[in-house]
């Protein structure tokens, strides 16, 4: 069924609900999911508690998901919206030249691992290649990998805070200072090291490069 033979109180169901869908799919199938758990662990490995706020962090990660995926909104406005805009081709058209883009971006971040899970708990068949995998198969194996990258990420980034953390503590403990919470100390070492090394240049860079080229 095309675009064109549906009724129009059914096409503002539809638009209603996929507008209502939006935010959702922005955060689970771009690579907004990955910046903003990053950038939220590095901001526990401070310990600055709410400095970035949380506005902030979802804003950068929007504007860096916004770069990342600008390669594949392109090449889905040209091939697709684009055309389809104009008259050229219908809907289903344009959603079948959109698809393989968004199919190769989904699976170049999702682990065979988690591909293999979702196939297991849908039920479905092992397909003959990457190709004939269906995106609701995909999407929750695409999260379920950037979880995890995330969280490898998070895990490396605490590291080097924790030392400190653990220095402070063993040198509170030998002076005696048991009354002193030792993070009140960690903190301005924590920042000040962070400035020092350019932290958010390193972290925001290696973080965008992860991606490479998407599309």
């Amino acid at each position: 069924m095309n675009w064109q033979d549906l009724s129009t109180p059914l096409r503002i169901v539809l638009l209603l609900s996929a507008a209502a869908l939006l935010p959702a799919i922005i955060m689970c199938v771009t690579p907004f999911l990955r910046i903003v758990i990053v950038l939220h662990f590095l901001r526990q490995a401070l310990g600055t508690q709410t400095a970035p706020s949380n506005q902030v962090l979802v804003g950068l990660a929007l504007f860096l998901t916004m770069g990342v995926m600008r390669p594949a909104a392109t090449q889905i406005y040209e091939q697709a919206w684009s055309p389809h805009d104009r008259g050229q081709i219908t809907a289903t058209e344009a959603w079948e030249k959109a698809r393989p883009v968004i199919h190769r971006h989904l699976l170049r971040f999702s682990r065979e691992k988690d591909l293999a899970l979702m196939l297991e708990l849908g039920h479905k068949p092992r397909p003959r290649n990457a190709n004939d995998l269906e995106l609701d198969t995909l999407v929750p194996a695409y999260v379920l990998s950037e979880l995890r990258t995330s969280f490898q990420i998070g895990a490396v980034l605490f590291l080097p805070f924790l030392v400190i953390d653990l220095v402070i503590a063993s040198v509170t403990l030998a002076l005696g200072m048991v009354q002193l919470p030792p993070a009140m100390i960690s903190a301005p070492f924590k920042i000040l090291l962070f400035v020092l090394v350019d932290g958010w240049n390193l972290v925001i860079g290696s973080l965008v490069k992860s991606f490479g080229t998407s599309g």
